[in-house]
């Protein structure tokens, strides 16, 4: 069976470097690489511009991120999926794994440290409440 590690993005500049750290991993374990983003509300906005009324979703964000930094990661020896998934970013990440049995969760250390400790992090709320392995990139 292959192993599966699924990692959570977020747009921004310290989800990609953990991306392409668990792109590293995954690959050196022949495993599979999920990238997953979470969202929390399926709210769609409209813009009037002239006749044009583009929406835009949170959904369709999501996905579009996870796909980018799919593409980014993606290698030869590399499967990779993308997935938008609804819910709080370290749930989504916690149901997605569960429900694709993968073996680890790829988060980043962002907010794990001042305030953002203090508040909770999505590093720490997968850590104590995943059923597989977790690694925690340092992104700082």
């Amino acid at each position: 069976m292959t192993k599966l590690t699924v990692v959570g993005v977020d747009g921004t500049e310290t989800a990609h470097k953990v991306a392409v750290s668990s792109a590293g991993f995954a690959e050196a374990l022949g495993a599979h690489l999920h990238v997953v983003m979470g969202y929390s509300q399926e709210r769609a906005e409209v813009l009037g511009i002239g006749n044009d009324h583009p929406a835009f979703s949170d959904e369709k964000y999501a996905e579009r991120v996870a796909c980018e930094t799919a593409e980014a990661v993606r290698s030869v020896r590399l499967r990779v999926g993308h997935f938008a998934v609804h819910g709080s970013p370290s749930k989504a990440l916690i149901q997605h794994a569960e429900a694709h049995d993968a073996h680890m969760i790829v988060v980043g250390s962002r907010r794990m440290s001042g305030i953002g400790r203090v508040l909770g992090s999505v590093a720490n709320s997968v850590a104590h409440n995943a059923s597989c392995e977790v690694y925690i990139a340092k992104t700082d």
